[in-house]
């Protein structure tokens, strides 16, 4: 680095003018998971407008080939990528790893790479939600590995390709690898314990990646921690463990009775995002393991469920804000964060937008992590489970209206058979609103384990100061059973048999047994009351919800009426927003891509899909047409598909 160079970087950390130093992307591109680096899935891009958009039409689509996989054991394949669109290549990723180089204008291959995963690894999110790329502008033109495309593979390697070939980069890693399985604190207890399932984040010359951990498994299935290599050689450059090691660290006595040597996850399995002009990276932490037992990690177990930011050049932690303290309920922080600049009092803020699976929206200093709109810690209800303390208070938005309900004070059906099936599952749960702890007993978690908001994240406007994000409104049950004498496979069957669904963990190192189900009545409709699913509207510059409009619709069973629009449908995937003023999502059961008015949440338009879209889509633009993309790949009850589905406006 130049003396002038260091020069002007200090400057501009210094006045925070850093964003004009920056390479801007060309508009009709989407080089990030999140379009931008930090996240806000925002594209210029106007050629679709809310008065041209119901006339979108399928352009093109791909398959990927990767139909009709059915693992012996774990969970089946979800195609859940989002595309990026850079130097006039489209680049996408498959849950077996695989990466593929299209034409964006007619969706033709130009290029695949096989990694070669194990289809049959007993994967527990058996997706990739896409690659990142970087150019390395000390290379000359052309030259091999100048424009890079890496991918974390599902069975956790780091694999950098040449963008133009998909050949491996044989100066990174070990012949194009880097093997993420190794140098934790905490190795893999067994071969899919570990796993990769978002694209990694690249600030300057470095990538940074973190993992996500097997749930429920044990005490310490592996360590989560967030590593940096070298963009080029694929040397590692530094390290955070989510879960403090060193004694001088303030938050090391926030797991007690050292309890912070023998714990694992607080991963950070979501997409990271950066902030490279601040040098600062942006990482959602998950929860430590197991997630519905806390005796053997007593304390608020900072760092885990937290937004915490790091200096992107060191890894050195610069702040942080705990979302969930001492988490008892798997509301690991699912969501990216997304970066936005918001006006307070005619000032403008940088900010940091998390949205929770306690179906909560933080909005942080971007440079302190200091709640801009307040945040106020509430009692929450005490635990019953024998050695085990729930954290007294929780962190709650006071401005910032709760995006999903936060207590179910009856059971819902359709009809009177369902209510009084519904009302007999959550008889005798405790059920004291959110936070209630999991109990022997058996208690009602509202928001159940997939959110509130979910992986799906948020989409911001900063010129209209909106932020959209999808939530779901359903609700679970958790209960802990006495390990000892416990017969899993003769309680799979009962529950099989009785249809109620209950998924059995035995959370090793502790004395229990985790049970869970989502409550779905007879009629396969949740028990909480509809919409089931929404898509909301919160105004950045008061912080106050704008709208809240059902997103999607339930699926139609066999024989059955449609339910009606109105009652939304539960989701898994994310929102996009355009400078016209227009919302995508996919996300639904209802096997159909959405579009939304910002301003007013109104639906303006929806086209089926092969199979439901459980993933974040994209746009560009491509021989002057605007394209918006979605990859329908469902997975389990979202339906089986392996499309990339392009729209777009008719060429006339």
């Amino acid at each position: 680095m130049t003396a002038l160079t260091s020069f002007v970087r200090r400057l501009c950390l210094a006045f925070v003018l850093c964003g004009t130093l920056q390479a801007q992307a060309p508009a009709g591109e989407w080089p990030h998971y999140g379009r931008d680096a930090g996240g806000t899935r925002h594209s210029p891009l106007t050629q679709i407008t809310r008065q041209n958009v119901a006339r979108l039409e399928v352009a093109w689509t791909y398959h990927t080939g990767e139909l009709g996989l059915q693992p012996r054991r774990g969970a089946p394949p979800s195609l859940e990528v989002t595309p990026l669109v850079v130097d006039g290549t489209m680049y996408i990723s498959t849950p077996l790893g695989r990466v593929i180089a299209l034409d964006p204008t007619t969706g033709r291959e130009r290029w695949r790479f096989d990694p070669a995963v194990n289809p049959q690894g007993g994967y527990g999110d058996f997706t990739s939600r896409g690659v990142s790329t970087w150019l390395d502008v000390r290379a000359a033109p052309g030259a091999p590995c100048r424009r890079r495309i890496y991918i974390g593979a599902i069975d956790a390697r780091l694999i950098a390709l040449d963008a133009a070939t998909g050949t491996r980069c044989i100066g990174f890693g070990d012949s194009g690898t880097v093997n993420l399985r190794t140098g934790l604190r905490v190795p893999p207890s067994e071969f899919p314990a570990l796993q990769v399932t978002s694209p990694p984040a690249i600030v300057r010359d470095l990538v940074i990646t973190g993992s996500s951990i097997a749930d429920n498994s044990g005490i310490a299935p592996a360590s989560g921690e967030v590593r940096a290599f070298d963009a080029r050689t694929g040397a590692l450059r530094w390290r955070w463990d989510p879960i403090p090691q060193s004694p001088n660290d303030p938050a090391y006595a926030t797991w007690r009775d050292s309890s912070a040597a023998r714990t694992g996850a607080a991963n950070v399995w979501s997409v990271i995002v950066a902030d490279s002009a601040r040098d600062l990276v942006f990482v959602p932490t998950s929860s430590p393991a197991p997630d519905y037992y806390g005796g053997r990690r007593l304390g608020a177990n900072r760092y885990a469920n937290s937004v915490v930011a790091l200096r992107a050049s060191s890894g050195a932690v610069v702040w942080h804000f705990q979302t969930v303290h001492h988490d008892l309920w798997d509301y690991d922080n699912a969501s990216p964060p997304a970066l936005v600049t918001i006006v307070r009092n005619g000032v403008s803020v940088p900010a940091v937008l998390q949205a929770t699976k306690t179906g909560q929206l933080f909005i942080l200093h971007r440079e302190t992590g200091n709640p801009i709109f307040p945040v106020a810690e509430r009692p929450v209800p005490r635990s019953t489970v024998p050695n085990e303390e729930a954290f007294a208070t929780q962190p709650f938005t006071t401005v910032t209206p709760p995006l999903s309900p936060h207590r179910l004070e009856d059971a819902w059906g359709p009809t009177d058979a369902d209510r009084a099936a519904c009302r007999a599952m959550i008889a005798g749960l405790r059920n004291e609103g959110i936070f209630t702890p999991p109990s022997l007993e058996g208690t009602l978690v509202v928001p159940s384990n997939i959110g509130g908001a979910h992986w799906g994240g948020v989409a911001a406007d900063e010129n209209r100061a909106i932020a959209v994000v999808p939530v779901n409104r359903v609700a679970s049950m958790v209960q802990l059973i006495p390990a000892q004498g416990f017969d899993r496979a003769a309680a799979q069957r009962e529950s099989d048999r009785a249809g109620a669904g209950y998924q059995y963990t035995f959370m090793g190192g502790t004395p229990y047994v985790m049970r869970r189900r989502i409550l779905i009545g007879p009629s396969g409709l949740p028990c909480s009351p509809p919409p089931f699913g929404s898509l909301v509207a919160i105004n950045l510059r008061t912080g106050q919800r704008l709208w809240d409009v059902p997103l999607g619709a339930p699926p139609a069973r066999e024989g059955a009426p449609a339910p009606p629009a109105a009652w939304g449908s539960p989701n898994l995937g994310g929102p996009i927003v355009t400078a016209s003023g227009l919302v995508f999502v996919a996300a639904t059961l209802d096997r159909a891509i959405h579009a939304h008015d910002i301003d007013s949440g109104k639906e303006l338009w929806r086209a089926p899909l092969p199979a439901s879209g459980k993933a974040t889509p994209m746009t560009y633009e491509a021989a002057g047409r605007q394209f918006i993309v979605i990859a329908a790949g469902g997975g389990g009850v979202f339906g089986e598909g392996d499309a990339i589905v392009a729209f777009a406006l008719p060429r006339n």
